[in-house]
């Protein structure tokens, strides 16, 4: 079985999230069929939804995995769950724990449980930002060079935590 070079999103604003974060990386690395290649620095964001929440923190982390997009979906959301995340409420609302497949090697998904290249990564600060950091020469398919998608968008308050 191929490994892949899989890009993972994580975000966090209730419950300490700075502590979820760092905590869910610390997870990231030892997960099962996979091992840890790179992280991002952390930053803190705008809520996307509703602004009546407190700001994220969010970073991204890239890994090696044999596993599919789906056992790596079902890993990702028990994660998610381990750390008390609650699927209901409003789209875009708080969270405890947000774990999203950015990128799976250079694969096009649409299925019923996922989507890749993530729907709204082109154009979300708190992705394109701590994604450039890791790779500067990543391909996003069907929306282009990294490089260029970055050129596009403004940081929009987007802070890097110094730690």
């Amino acid at each position: 079985m191929s490994k892949h070079i899989v890009y993972i999103g994580i975000g966090s604003n209730l419950a300490e999230p700075l502590s979820q974060v760092r905590q869910a990386i610390n997870q990231l690395m030892d997960l099962k069929q996979s091992e840890f290649i790179a992280g991002s620095s952390l930053y803190t964001s705008k809520p996307m939804g509703p602004q009546d929440q407190p700001d994220y923190v969010n970073a991204v982390v890239s890994i090696r995995t044999r596993l599919t997009p789906i056992q790596l979906l079902d890993e990702l959301q028990g994660l998610e769950t381990e750390h008390g995340r609650l699927r209901q409420g409003p789209r875009w609302g708080a969270r405890t724990l947000d774990l999203d497949i950015l990128l799976f090697d250079e694969k096009t998904i649409n299925s019923d449980r996922l989507i890749v290249p993530h729907p709204g990564l082109h154009v979300r600060p708190f992705v394109l930002y701590p994604l450039h950091e890791i790779n500067a020469e990543l391909y996003i398919p069907g929306k282009g060079l990294l490089t260029d998608l970055l050129a596009h968008c403004p940081p929009d308050g987007l802070k890097k935590i110094k730690t």
